[in-house]
């Protein structure tokens, strides 16, 4: 069991506050930790992560262009799926209406499938992701119009 201090979080999500950040980071070892905001404002607190390889996460992707539609984030890192398990019908395709609150994707995190909803109705009109590519917090993942 990773053992990590309460206190050190608390200070990173005052520091988040006080600094307008929306993430933090750090690492002691092999030990991780990441404050994140959620995009309602709200600062999180994700658990340590113990980076087994040693590799950092990849770098946000530069900006895409110009976009058709309300874009849909990815509310923390993680690996996006498009169905709900492999070889299974995709949750959403382009071109697919959804309801408000309608699963259309799923972002693995530290091992835990967080379904990712349809803020509102409506159509969607691109999906930005591949199957099992890793994201990034606030990176797009569909668009709906």
């Amino acid at each position: 069991m990773i053992e990590f201090d309460p206190d050190l979080i608390r200070q990173l999500a005052g520091l988040l506050d006080e600094t307008n950040l929306s993430e933090i980071e750090i690492t002691d070892g092999e030990q991780r930790v990441r404050v994140a905001r959620q995009l309602s404002g709200v600062a999180t607190v994700m658990a340590p992560q113990v980076a087994h390889d040693g590799t950092r996460p990849a770098a946000a992707a530069p900006e895409a262009p110009e976009r058709i539609g309300d874009p849909v984030t990815a509310p923390m890192v993680g690996t996006v799926y498009l169905a709900p398990e492999p070889g299974a019908t995709p949750f959403v395709r382009a071109g697919d209406r959804v309801v408000e609150g309608q699963t259309v994707l799923i972002v693995e995190a530290m091992k835990v499938m967080n379904p990712i909803r349809a803020p509102r109705a409506g159509v969607v009109h691109d999906i930005m992701v591949t199957d099992g590519q890793p994201v990034e917090y606030g990176e797009v993942l569909l668009t709906l119009e």
